[in-house]
């Protein structure tokens, strides 16, 4: 009797943020071409202090999940096989509030702008102690 065959790999790859090294810098440049080829020109909007942008967004691994998400959403609702709502769907329920979210004031690319990238620090964490049962 022959060895059962290897499962399928499947069709869609993880998600970036499980992706590293060469695997990463592939998925954030296929990225990079939707961000600049069709998001910025079609839904960038102009920066301001109020809704600042960075140019170099790819530095802000936030960002990165969340335009990658964005990204896969794109896919998923606007492909050939998706519905007819699929485009307003896609609109509502994931470009505004991303869009949104990263371009807040004190979002993602808060003092970034035009020329001028700052680096995020993620807030302190400490150790968790050891677990003690409520009660």
């Amino acid at each position: 009797m022959p060895a059962d065959p290897a499962p399928p790999e499947p069709d869609d790859p993880p998600f970036i943020l499980y992706k590293a090294g060469d695997e990463f810098g592939r998925a954030v440049a296929d990225l990079a071409l939707w961000v600049h080829g069709l998001l910025v020109p079609v839904y960038g909007r102009e920066i301001s202090s109020t809704a600042p942008w960075c140019p170099r967004w790819y530095e802000h691994t936030e960002a990165v999940a969340q335009l990658y998400g964005l990204w896969m959403a794109w896919q998923d609702l606007t492909g050939s096989r998706s519905p007819l709502t699929g485009p307003a769907m896609w609109h509502r329920d994931f470009l505004t509030p991303t869009m949104n979210n990263l371009r807040d004031p004190s979002g993602v690319f808060a003092g970034c702008k035009p020329g001028q990238h700052r680096p995020k620090e993620p807030p302190p964490v400490e150790e968790p102690r050891t677990a003690i049962p409520p009660g």
